[in-house]
């Protein structure tokens, strides 16, 4: 929620808008910008909106988003390598990791 709520509101109503139009017919075939993926044995989905990606699983009838990113956040990047990084640790290393990169362009 933290990128979702840096955008005006009306950003965020487009941003929003993708997801609240996504059927069953569509979790049961899904194709760009809709993707599914297996996470701990269970069915996760990613959808592509704008500059912003949502994570959610399905229970029942209902979306449970996980997470709102940005397209190009170390977050997303995490996420979708499956790397074991929890957010607690992503805000304690944050600084670290930029100075890193950083000094590799130096």
């Amino acid at each position: 929620m933290r990128e979702l709520n840096k955008l005006p509101t009306l950003a965020q109503l487009a941003v929003v808008e993708p997801i609240s139009t996504v059927t069953a017919s569509d979790l049961e075939h899904p194709r760009e910008p809709l993707g599914r993926f297996n996470r701990q044995g269970k069915p996760f989905y990613r959808l592509r909106a704008g500059d912003h990606r949502f994570y959610f699983d399905v229970t029942a009838d209902t979306l449970h988003v996980k997470y709102i990113l940005h397209k190009n956040s170390l977050e997303d990047f995490l996420l979708r390598n499956r790397l074991p990084v929890s957010e607690q640790q992503l805000v304690e290393q944050d600084s670290k990791f930029w100075k890193y990169l950083e000094s590799l362009t130096k």
